[in-house]
């Protein structure tokens, strides 16, 4: 009998440990999402924030980098789009003006439902004729056991693949290549893989953590920094905006303090 309660003892301890080990390493996954929200104006014509807020919600996202953000347009009756979000949500939220447009303003948001530290937004190269575009970029503060990280929205030129290249290249000189903080980069790059802008990036720079899934919307991660790709998906939702959300789970395999 005494025999048989340590045998018990000892496989009680394992489950505990293993058990454990496991919820540690669900603590050191992030969730990532980009998102280009159509300027919160849905397929069918309507500006439905519940409706957005629900598709970002789907799938639980620590950090959301959302493109075609409106601030107080008359577009969309004076709402500030990245703030209401926010609420919506229950997440942390900051905005960088890409350009002033319709009585207010247009830009990139960065949602998190981790605490944000400083954040910024950087002006991107553009020529006459063509929109502004900015690279938002927010220190993240994770309170789960991850390390600190930057975290850096924006939205490329549509309308030239010269200009983008440009852009791609402003970014690569704004984002530290090494560094101990970790540094992801997100966002409707409107670039297929293999084009010049790509290439600019991913030769010189960066990893497509959703490669397999890629078509103008990508989540992009340092080489050096130590994130295993777990998941990447799609999520499939077709009316809330003309773009499909792109999610990326990442999975810490670094050192934590």
């Amino acid at each position: 009998m005494k025999i048989n309660r340590i045998f018990f003892l000892l496989v009680l301890a394992l489950i505990v440990i293993f058990s454990g080990s496991a919820d540690s390493r669900q603590l050191l996954q992030l969730r990532v999402l980009t998102y280009n929200i159509h300027h919160g104006e849905g397929m069918d014509g309507r500006f439905d924030y519940e409706r957005l807020a629900k598709v970002i919600l789907s799938e639980k996202p620590d950090v959301v980098a959302v493109q075609e953000v409106d601030r107080k347009t008359q577009r969309a009756s004076g709402v500030d789009q990245a703030e209401l979000l926010g609420k919506l949500t229950g997440m942390n939220s900051a905005y960088g003006r890409a350009m002033y447009y319709s009585g207010g303003e247009y830009g990139e948001a960065i949602l998190s439902r981790f605490p944000i530290g400083e954040a910024k937004f950087h002006p991107l190269p553009f020529t006459t004729g063509r929109e502004p575009r900015t690279a938002l970029v927010a220190q993240i503060k994770p309170d789960n056991g991850l390390p600190e990280f930057l975290f850096a929205g924006t939205h490329l030129c549509h309308q030239s693949e010269e200009l983008r290249t440009d852009q791609a290249r402003q970014i690569n000189s704004l984002l530290p290549e090494t560094g101990e903080m970790p540094v992801i980069l997100a966002g409707d790059l409107n670039s297929r893989t293999g084009s010049s802008t790509m290439q600019e990036l991913l030769d010189k720079r960066w990893i497509d953590a959703t490669k397999t899934i890629s078509r103008i919307d990508y989540i992009l991660l340092r080489p050096n920094d130590p994130w295993q790709v777990v998941e990447v998906k799609n999520i499939e939702e077709r009316v809330a905006s003309d773009h499909l959300p792109v999610l990326a789970v990442l999975e810490w395999t670094g050192n934590v303090e």
